[in-house]
């Protein structure tokens, strides 16, 4: 871009492509977007999805990101970065808790 970088770009997988999913609007995240994209992605032959979407803890048979990671881990696709909360080391501060799927966590730390 603009004659930066003209380089050849490399990776650690070469045909590595990268999918996009819309599932969140102006109002929010609805279940059936998100079931609908996991649904999509699977579909389209992804190898893994990574996603930065939570809210907070549900059972797993109420929790669209649960749901949809499950049935990506039986189609053998891992369900990463699922988005575990930004309430720091608060008790239950964790949104997603499915343990077929990696989740990960950000705090903000003041002094």
């Amino acid at each position: 871009m603009l004659g930066l970088a003209t380089g050849t770009a490399r990776g650690g997988v070469p045909s590595a492509q990268i999918a996009v999913y819309k599932i969140c609007w102006a109002y929010g995240c609805t279940d059936a977007d998100i079931l609908a994209a996991f649904d999509d992605a699977i579909a389209d032959g992804v190898d893994i999805i990574s996603h930065s979407v939570g809210g907070w803890p549900q059972d797993y048979f109420e929790d669209a990101i649960a749901i949809g990671a499950f049935h990506s881990m039986k189609n053998g696709i891992l369900t990463s970065n699922n988005s575990a909360g930004n309430d720091g080391s608060e008790p239950k501060s964790i949104s997603n808790v499915s343990p077929w799927s990696l989740s990960v966590a950000a705090m903000q730390y003041h002094r």
